[in-house]
C-alpha cells in the first residue's frame, strides 16, 4: 500500500478516526529534505500493514498546517486515537522514523 494522501476534506475519516496508528508527513515539492524522506515514506507504507502512512503537502492544504503550527518540514507527526502521541522534525533514516511509532 502506498502512502494516503490527505486533504481537509478526508483528514478526519483518514487520521483522527484511523483504528491503528497513523504516521502523518508534512510536506512540500519544493523542499530538499521532503524529497530525501518521500522514498522512505513510502516504504514503510508499503512494508507496515500496522501502521496508517498518509502525506500532507503543506502548500496544497495550508488549514492543516496551520492546525497543526507546522513551521518546518518534514515534520512527521503519529496520532493514536485522534491525538498527537510523538512528532519529528526534519529528514532523518528510517530506524528514526519508525522508532516514532
Amino acid at each position: 500500500m502506498s502512502a494516503i494522501h490527505i486533504t481537509n476534506a478526508n483528514f478526519e475519516q483518514e487520521v483522527l478516526r484511523s483504528d491503528k496508528p497513523v504516521l502523518v508527513d508534512f510536506w512540500a515539492s519544493w523542499c530538499g529534505p521532503c524529497r530525501m524522506v518521500g522514498p522512505v515514506i513510502e516504504e514503510i507504507a508499503a512494508e507496515r500493514s500496522d501502521v496508517k502512512v498518509c502525506k500532507v503537502n503543506v502548500d496544497e492544504e495550508p488549514a492543516l498546517a496551520a492546525r497543526f503550527q507546522i513551521m518546518s518540514i518534514p515534520t512527521l507527526m503519529v496520532f493514536r486515537d485522534g491525538r498527537v502521541t510523538n512528532q519529528a522534525l526534519g529528514a532523518m533514516p528510517k530506524r528514526q522514523i519508525l522508532s516514532l511509532l
